[in-house]
């Protein structure tokens, strides 16, 4: 474990899908990687991620944990992903949210530090209708652990029991998500077919590919996909067609030799593809000239 990282993450994927038939619902996929891998991947800074619930292939390493007794409930499960972290601030989140970024991530953790104001325990995302999201939140983790002492010993034990309780012993600041799509979960076939739709719309489709592509390949680039299509437009109509894919091709294996900006060596190689255009433009004027001329079109060129 990582002392110097600020926080840790407890990924929820246990539970039965009732509503799914019973499907392994956290290895679903949506735009090709499974609901888990994608909740995993906007929580990148975490120190330690702790997935509880039956073990499953993940893109990114994870401690595997398991609540006692299987199936046990929310505050049980988060009980047991408690046991394998260290960090002051800890992400709680399930494992079936397909919207969720690494920006919200960030929000929810700022919210929790609240440049360290003691009377403040987490913060957790409210949804445009208003409701509590205690699932998509960062909690400082002694009051958590406390809380939930004190529901142990009120109860005689966590399992089954249901999470407000937790919630109203926390002082909580509420993180608004008004488009509530940070917070859309598939609980339904029909929120998976929601969520898998809502990822090829015009806006979404290229930066969803450009990302699933990422974590296929196991890399980490910085990639602005508005500079390398308007280099593949520049280079397929100043170059040739096949121009545009291969030229994009190098700039990515440039920038990760090379360890440079995709940004930088595309507005290079973009000032490439104007001179090659510039150059093949004065050689088809001068060639006009020359036709209209009647002469070579070596005659028509100016000195050089």
């Amino acid at each position: 474990m990582n002392d110097h990282t600020d926080h840790d993450a407890i990924v929820l994927a246990g539970g039965a899908a009732r509503r799914l038939g019973g499907a392994d619902k956290p290895a679903l996929p949506v735009g090709g990687r499974a609901l888990l891998d994608r909740v995993l991947a906007a929580c990148p800074g975490a120190a330690v991620s702790v997935v509880v619930g039956p073990a499953r292939p993940t893109v990114r390493p994870v401690v595997q944990a398991l609540e006692d007794p299987p199936g046990g409930g929310p505050l049980a499960a988060l009980d047991a992903g408690l046991r394998h972290t260290t960090a002051p601030t800890v992400l709680v989140l399930s494992a079936d949210l397909p919207f969720l970024t690494a920006g919200t991530v960030r929000a929810l953790l700022e919210a929790a530090a609240a440049g360290g104001d003691p009377s403040r325990d987490g913060a957790l995302l409210r949804d445009a209708e208003g409701r509590d999201q205690p699932l998509v939140a960062a909690y400082r983790s002694a009051p958590l652990r406390r809380a939930l002492d004190r529901l142990r010993t009120a109860h005689g034990t966590l399992t089954g029991l249901p999470l407000r309780p937790l919630l109203s012993a926390l002082a909580l600041v509420r993180v608004p998500d008004p488009t509530s799509t940070a917070s859309f979960d598939c609980d339904t076939w029909e929120d998976l077919g929601t969520a898998r739709a809502r990822i090829r719309e015009h806006g979404h489709v290229l930066d969803e590919w450009i990302t699933a592509v990422k974590a296929e390949l196991g890399i980490d680039l910085d990639v602005d996909t508005a500079a390398l299509l308007d280099l593949a437009r520049d280079a397929a109509h100043g170059v040739a067609r096949p121009a545009a894919p291969l030229t994009t091709f190098l700039i990515g294996y440039a920038a990760g030799r090379q360890d440079r900006d995709v940004a930088e060596l595309s507005r290079q190689i973009g000032a490439l593809a104007e001179r090659w255009a510039a150059e093949a433009a004065a050689e088809e004027a001068a060639a006009a000239r020359a036709a209209g001329s009647g002469g070579p079109a070596d005659e028509a060129r100016p000195a050089e």
